[in-house]
């Protein structure tokens, strides 16, 4: 079992503390701020066994060196990452075990290139550690990878249980479901959604995690088969035919400058 807790950090950020259910372990994931998770660590007695790493942006790994000094404890990050803080690399496939967890690691290069999630079915609910792959009605900038590559995450996403808890590290609902909203204008789910993260967001309270579930109900970038996105996205673009990797790049190009 694992107790999953969202650490907030700089403006929109959130970092991941798992602990274990014997209350006194656990490890976090994408630290940007090392500050926030001491605080926490002290706070609540807890002992840090290490480390989870999506991808190489200051945002998520600004904390670990400090961390790892502090607490000498390993980095689990992506094989092929420009950060050199990663003291034990991972890549598509490989199995992490971690506070006597299974963890198994996909490979979703798009955002970066090095973007790894981790993902576990041993909990009671699986769960999903995905950075800044996959958001609750969103996705990330194409920093470094291709429309096709992102594309190619989001089918891996698919593939996973429906109850399988989607566990991001941005703060971006409103924003993301507002535009979904633009996508789909109909889609009824997406305003019901929209109206719960409303709630919690006055209620200063995290609208995460998501889940699989329903992100294929509201994400345009888990839904580019749909007629209705597909409608959307060939308007955007004035055009009348578009395979699949066009709609999602279209989609994402719409997203930039909504």
């Amino acid at each position: 079992m694992l107790t999953v807790k969202p650490l907030a950090a700089f403006t929109d950020n959130y970092i991941w503390l798992l602990k274990h259910d014997d209350g006194k372990h656990c490890v976090v994931v994408d630290p940007g701020d090392a500050n926030v998770v001491i605080d926490e660590l002290t706070k609540e007695s807890l002992i840090l066994n290490g480390i989870l790493i999506t991808h190489h942006h200051n945002d998520h790994t600004g904390g670990v060196d400090e961390l790892k000094s502090r607490y000498k404890v390993p980095v689990y990050g992506p094989e092929n990452s420009p950060y050199k803080g990663i003291t034990q690399t991972l890549s598509d496939g490989d199995t992490l075990m971690i506070l006597n967890e299974s963890f198994k690691v996909l490979a979703v290069p798009g955002h970066t290139l090095d973007h790894i999630a981790f993902y576990t079915n041993s909990t009671q609910t699986p769960k999903l550690f995905c950075g800044d792959t996959l958001f609750l009605a969103g996705c990330g900038r194409l920093f470094e990878g291709s429309p096709a590559q992102m594309l190619t995450a989001m089918d891996k996403f698919r593939e996973l249980p429906p109850q399988t808890e989607v566990y991001c590290t941005h703060e971006y609902s409103l924003a993301n479901l507002a535009f979904a909203n633009a996508v789909e204008p109909n889609n009824g789910k997406i305003t019901q959604t929209l109206n719960q993260c409303k709630k919690l967001r006055e209620q200063n309270k995290p609208t995460l995690p998501s889940s699989i579930e329903q992100e294929l109900a509201i994400n345009p970038f888990m839904r580019t088969r749909k007629p209705s996105v597909v409608a959307s996205a060939k308007a955007y673009k004035e055009v009348s035919n578009m395979d699949e990797v066009a709609v999602f790049s279209a989609i994402r190009e719409w997203k930039n400058s909504y």
